[in-house]
């Protein structure tokens, strides 16, 4: 059975008159092409809709039911054109954000900001690994990705937002930290707590070493900042680690940024969609908020040796 919403209409407006006159008139079409609509309706559901008794027109059982669909129809259609008129003017609708598991020490407070000025949206925010946001941006399971190094093998836009400068921790014990101007060459002899091979923070650290004519003393790889720290805490050893996941530690005085040479390695945070991907209002909204140039301003990171 194949309905259509044209069929419906005219459906409804001749039971709204019962007369296929008075709907012709109001639809602007003649009253055979009516009479051709309903006629088709009938052939498609297999029972009759109205019925002519003497000069006038009653609905039948089956019109009578199918009037009661079509009215239900007509109200969730209303509701639709009512939940799109919203989305435009960001009052209700929903946005899809993964995000890189270090980004998370900052991109949940974005959000919350966010959602203060469209209390109305409802906001998901996924947090995982690398190889997780690339099957994100490919599947088309997000709206929008905050993530450190975009990927080269498939189609993204992607636009710096923010720096990720990546610092040297240390126990507040260590030696190291009554040094100011720490060279390099120092910090490359000191084991190293790093992220696991393949993480873009890893390769990066790596990179700058090779730069200045050293190689990484690795003591242990982690696959979490949070490990990292945990670690350098407890007296393992130093640590390299994103300066956005560390603001509570050096609050609480339970780590310590080394002043090094040539240090932080600046990274920059990347928000990523796919080039193929029209962004929704929502979404579109809040990469203008992200890319503010006063949100990226505040958003700036302070380094406390």
């Amino acid at each position: 059975m194949h309905l259509t919403l044209r069929q419906l209409n005219i459906f409804q407006a001749v039971a709204m008159h019962l007369s296929f006159t008075r709907a012709a008139a109001e639809l602007h079409l003649t009253q055979p092409a009516v009479s051709m609509q309903i006629k088709q309706l009938e052939d498609n559901i297999g029972l009759p809709l109205f019925e002519h008794l003497g000069k006038s027109l009653f609905l039948t059982h089956a019109g009578e039911e199918l009037l009661g669909y079509c009215e239900r129809i007509s109200e969730q259609l209303r509701d639709a054109e009512d939940a799109f008129e919203k989305m435009k003017s960001l009052t209700c609708g929903k946005l899809k954000v993964t995000v890189a598991s270090t980004a998370n020490y900052f991109a949940a407070k974005l959000l919350a900001e966010f959602s203060q000025q469209h209390p109305e949206i409802k906001i998901s925010l996924k947090v995982t690994n690398r190889e997780q946001l690339l099957k994100d941006i490919k599947s088309n399971d997000c709206d929008l990705v905050i993530m450190g190094k975009p990927p080269a093998e498939f189609d993204v836009e992607a636009t710096v937002f923010m720096e990720n400068p990546l610092v040297v921790i240390a126990p507040v014990n260590h030696p190291l930290c009554q040094q100011r101007q720490i060279p390099l060459s120092v910090i490359a002899k000191e084991p190293m707590v790093v992220r696991e091979k393949g993480s873009g923070t890893r390769f990066s650290i790596e990179r700058f070493f090779l730069q200045h004519g050293y190689e990484l003393n690795v003591s242990a790889e982690m696959s979490a900042s949070e490990a990292i720290k945990q670690a350098v805490s407890a007296g393992l050893s130093l640590g390299i680690v994103s300066s956005h996941t560390i603001s509570l530690e050096l609050e609480a005085e339970k780590l310590k940024v080394l002043d090094v040479v040539d240090m932080p390695i600046i990274r920059h945070w990347y928000l990523v969609r796919r080039s193929d991907k029209a962004l929704s209002p929502i979404a579109q909204a809040f990469s203008n908020y992200l890319l503010s140039e006063n949100n990226f301003e505040r958003k700036s990171v302070e380094h406390h040796f």
